[in-house]
């Protein structure tokens, strides 16, 4: 059974945000207008992203759990220009990310670690080991000269 490791990870995000907007996790009203943080001059231009988002936190979790909330603001966070200087770190708005994990742990894929963080559930990861496996699967048959190290 392949892992999340061993598939790509644009195409396991996409993937899963597919499937996480056929399943009960609701975008918030104000996801339409809002940045994601203040490193951010516009609101993202995709429509999904919402699911994208929530996806590619369910993968960090899964990578890096148990993780905490500020931990992935710092994640998700980039540089802002400051005048003639360099860029400096500025961390990602954390109602997105409290709110889809929120969204993640009522599905039952993502539970808490007291004072540790949130890490990725048996649900989840089986969740997750099963796409990679199909992902890897459908990779194999379209390229057949390509190797797995796993």
């Amino acid at each position: 059974m392949a892992k999340v490791h061993d598939v790509p990870p644009d195409v396991l995000i996409s993937r899963l945000a597919d499937i996480l907007k056929n399943e009960d996790i609701t975008a918030p009203s104000w996801t339409s207008f809002v940045k994601t943080g203040a490193h951010a001059d516009k609101p993202p231009q995709n429509r999904d992203w919402w699911h994208t988002r929530c996806a590619s936190i369910m993968r960090k979790i899964y990578l890096n759990g148990p993780i905490g909330i500020n931990e992935l603001r710092n994640v998700y966070g980039g540089g802002r220009p400051s005048g003639y200087g360099a860029a400096h770190h500025k961390d990602a708005g954390g109602a997105i990310i409290r709110n889809a994990i929120q969204g993640l742990e009522k599905l039952g894929y993502v539970e808490k670690v007291e004072k540790k963080g949130r890490r990725i559930s048996k649900q989840g990861m089986q969740k997750l080991d099963r796409l990679a496996t199909e992902i890897l699967k459908e990779l194999i048959t379209e390229n057949p000269k390509l190797k797995i190290y796993s």
